[in-house]
């Protein structure tokens, strides 16, 4: 995966730096900490790569518990096939993702539908990325949780996310297990402006930033330069990027 333009390179091939004041400046609505290490994951719930890194960041949360802060940020992958263009993998068609997606479950070892991607292609990734801010207006652990069972919707059982109906259901099961989740809410702000704007926040984000791979997640602590981290990466790059801002964690 791609390096971020305009970020140099810092010690670890897989890791980059950039000012710490610049990246203050560029990200001023993003959640401040006074301690400890504050992640930003910028992702999409089509991102195959995502997936497959899916266990090395469930790790990193369960080993550095009570000591990082982290949110999602939606990337907006495949705004819709008229205006995708992926050069590093040749995809400009929904039956070009097949192989991608194969290619991530290989390598990771992580099961993947990748036949959906020829029985019944997703034709954007914007709804599914609106359903997620629709569930993070709730919650964080709601937008998680929400993001991990669309992730097992598409990719295991091969069901088309882009679909309203399939993001309602999604909700549905959330709302089974999780009383504080509220169903209605969640559907009226799907339908109204309410989650479309906040998606739209994060894709100023991520155009401003430049962001144009995923996953990326940019690592960083006050008064310290930022650490970006792009692609699918083995756990002890997640580790070494958290050591690097803090040593003491």
């Amino acid at each position: 995966m791609r390096i971020c333009p305009e970020i140099p390179k810092a010690k670890n091939p897989a890791v980059v730096s950039q000012q710490a004041a610049e990246e203050r400046d560029n990200n001023k609505n993003l959640q401040q900490v006074t301690d400890g290490v504050d992640i930003t994951y910028y992702t999409d719930p089509l991102c195959c790569w995502s997936w497959a890194l899916e266990p090395q960041w469930r790790k990193l949360l369960n080993k550095f518990s009570g000591k990082i802060h982290w949110n999602y940020c939606m990337g907006g992958l495949i705004p819709d096939w008229n205006n995708y263009n992926d050069p590093v993998n040749s995809v400009t068609r929904p039956i070009q993702m097949g192989p991608v997606w194969m290619h991530a479950g290989q390598l990771s070892g992580r099961p993947i539908e990748h036949n959906i991607w020829m029985k019944d292609p997703p034709a954007s990734s914007y709804p599914a990325c609106i359903a997620v801010k629709c569930a993070q207006l709730q919650s964080a652990e709601a937008a998680d949780r929400y993001l991990i069972m669309l992730r097992e919707t598409c990719m295991l059982k091969g069901i088309n996310i882009a679909r309203e109906s399939t993001l309602m259901d999604v909700a549905e099961s959330l709302a089974e297990e999780t009383p504080d989740f509220n169903l209605n809410t969640f559907g009226e702000n799907l339908k109204n402006d309410t989650g479309l704007e906040a998606f739209r926040k994060d894709l100023q984000q991520v155009q401003y930033l430049k962001i144009n791979r995923f996953p990326t997640l940019i690592f960083r602590r006050p008064q310290q330069a930022s650490l970006i981290i792009t692609g699918y990466q083995p756990f002890s790059v997640l580790v070494n990027a958290i050591q690097q801002m803090s040593p003491e964690l």
